[in-house]
């Protein structure tokens, strides 16, 4: 498949504008990847998961309702319409945060293999200081009010693949990247790798440099947060890590 790849400039007025001033130039992941080497490596483990002992850690806001749970090394989350599970604890970068995601297709109600998506470095304008002093629901038009990096994999029903970064502006979504491709594929897993470095914003499936993104008023810090809506999705081996300089 041809991959679009749309890169958007800055918006002509306000804080999205100013958020948005500069971006990397349009170019392929695998380009992106040649271009900018790796030079940090992981480090201290910061925080991890390995779903045996229930949502201890995550907070969920369902739309509709629907099962998320936790247990026997596997966050699954089977829902009808839009879920974000949050991360309770505040991550600060750099970091690298990594976890596999398997969208399933074996028949069910919501088996539908669309939107692996996530939220990091959120903070919510209306409570700044607790995301989750504020109620949200689980539509997504709730989060406007976040400052946040949106990650959309396999998106619109498996057809859209976009990066987003939200200005805490309602009706505002400021897009960044939009793909045609890489997409889902049912029930293959999908090893997710987000780099939290500064400027440098960075989200990885497979091995594959998908976002790369350089912001020049960069969020570095927030919550981290598993999105999607009507599906049913598996995860497992989640952990954050901080990152090192490489000597």
């Amino acid at each position: 498949m041809t991959t679009t790849r749309r890169a958007f400039g800055a918006l002509a007025t306000g804080v999205a504008g100013a958020a948005l001033a500069a971006l990397v130039p349009a170019q392929t992941a695998s380009a992106a990847a040649r271009q900018r080497p790796e030079r940090h490596r992981p480090g201290r483990l910061i925080a991890r998961d390995d779903f045996r002992h229930g949502l201890g850690q995550w907070a969920t806001e369902l739309q509709d309702g629907g099962s998320v749970t936790a247990s026997r090394g596997v966050l699954e989350i089977d829902v009808p319409s839009g879920a974000t599970v949050w991360f309770k604890r505040k991550l600060r970068g750099p970091y690298v945060l990594e976890y596999t995601a398997t969208p399933v297709s074996e028949g069910g109600v919501n088996d539908r293999v669309s939107d692996l998506n996530n939220f990091w470095n959120a903070t919510d304008v209306r409570s700044p200081e607790d995301i989750f002093a504020t109620h949200r629901g689980g539509a997504l038009d709730e989060y406007d009010h976040l400052t946040t990096y949106y990650a959309g994999y396999g998106a619109n029903t498996n057809t859209t693949t976009r990066l987003r970064r939200y200005v805490g502006e309602a009706g505002v979504r400021p897009l960044v990247f939009d793909y045609t491709e890489p997409l889902l594929t049912a029930n293959e897993p999908n090893r997710v790798r987000i780099v939290s470095n500064g400027s440098t914003v960075q989200w990885w499936n497979n091995g594959r440099l998908v976002f790369d993104f350089v912001d020049q008023d960069p969020y570095t810090s927030g919550h981290f947060a598993f999105r999607t809506v009507w599906s049913h999705f598996r995860i497992t081996d989640f952990r954050v890590r901080e990152l090192r300089q490489r000597p």
